[in-house]
């Protein structure tokens, strides 16, 4: 498995997650035009010279190399809210409270809000369920995560992930259902698809932008506020381990929960490093007449590497590296994998170190995530 940036090549089987991820998958919809600028965007993010956070979307997909086939895909908005706003719902208490009659009530609400513009995203994470393997889930998580450190001027210091919230086979919100009824008449795929494809001004010109009493929604719709899709929840339980944390701000739509870290404490920027590379050129491959053999090579677990490219970014989990001080041995078919070359710079993160001690090897692979 190597995670690359995604090329125009790569539009068909995008095309295919889109469809395969269903509805709520908002990042990425089943529109060839729409998926078509998506890709010519993040080729032009990757080669653009860049000092500080923009427009820039940058799009991965995780390949077999041996077959071709895209496993998945994984993202990340550089500046969300950069060409067009983004709106959650933020949970608040109101109290009620009279002094004279001595009552004193709590209600809740939800208010529509921007607070993220700004922030970086991380999106677009979608494990094909045909292609489930060890450690696809965390390399396409992670990733993103080694990528930001390895080039912090183009991201901000925050960095946030909207979870996919609560809805069926059919692509019904309960949440949405209670919204429809009362503001915006139309179905929760034609709404998420009009946001998949830009269209926002409809939020403005129908969405509620007056506190909402939850009290007075459907028991359905409060039910599933802060609640994440089931096939989402692995995902949210490594993010969990990475830091991010839900501070009361949800999706206009499924009411999912959206979560954040600063970039700096999370866990896969802390316990990453970057090292110099040395490639074996005596490894024959067999395992034999290298000082850095073949068997040299084995760790007891895996580590993810990436060399430090922007267009050009390559990444993987291996665990035939070796270490010595400052240094990383590498076998030359994993340096031509990676581009990698001679006292060039990769970073590695020990997948087992991405966590604490208590989550790790418990969390399932991904099936799709948000």
């Amino acid at each position: 498995m190597i995670i690359r940036p995604i090329t125009d090549r790569d539009l068909d089987t995008l095309f295919q997650i889109a469809q395969e991820s269903g509805p709520g998958f908002t990042s990425l919809m089943p529109d060839r035009d729409a998926l078509t600028r998506k890709i010519a965007h993040s080729m032009a993010s990757f080669e653009r010279r860049v000092t500080s956070p923009g427009d820039e979307h940058y799009l991965f997909v995780l390949e077999d190399e041996a077959t071709g086939d895209i496993l998945g895909t994984t993202g990340i908005e550089a500046n969300a809210g950069h060409t067009r706003p983004l709106y959650h719902f933020r949970r608040n208490t109101i109290i009620h409270h009279s002094r004279d009659l001595d009552l004193r009530r709590n209600v809740e609400t939800l208010t529509r809000c921007n607070h993220y513009t700004g922030y970086s995203e991380i999106c677009s994470l979608y494990l094909r369920p045909a292609f489930r393997r060890a450690d696809a889930g965390k390399l396409l998580s992670r990733v993103r995560f080694l990528f930001m450190a390895l080039h912090p001027e183009r991201f901000s210091d925050k960095v946030i992930a909207e979870m996919r919230g609560v809805s069926n086979g059919a692509g019904q919100s309960p949440f949405w259902d209670w919204l429809k009824a009362h503001f915006v008449d139309i179905e929760f795929s034609h709404a998420t698809h009009l946001v998949g494809t830009g269209y926002t001004d409809f939020i403005d010109e129908l969405m509620p932008s007056h506190p909402l009493y939850t009290c007075l929604m459907s028991p359905e719709a409060r039910e599933v506020i802060s609640q994440v899709h089931n096939q989402t929840r692995p995902a949210l339980r490594i993010l969990e381990a990475e830091g991010f944390q839900h501070k009361g701000l949800i999706d206009l739509f499924d009411a999912g929960p959206t979560v954040e870290c600063a970039l700096a404490d999370i866990q896969s920027v802390r316990s990453s490093y970057a090292c110099a590379v040395r490639i074996d050129e005596t490894d024959t491959g067999t395992g034999t007449g290298s000082r850095y053999g073949r068997a040299s090579y084995q760790q007891s677990e895996p580590t993810l590497i990436t060399n430090t490219g922007t267009a050009d970014f390559r990444a993987t989990v291996t665990s035939e590296l070796s270490a010595q001080p400052d240094t990383l041995i590498v076998p030359p078919a994993l340096a031509v994998k990676l581009c990698l070359e001679n006292g060039k710079l990769a970073r590695i993160l020990p997948l087992n170190q991405a966590a604490p001690a208590q989550t790790r090897n418990t969390a399932p692979e991904l099936n799709y995530a948000y």
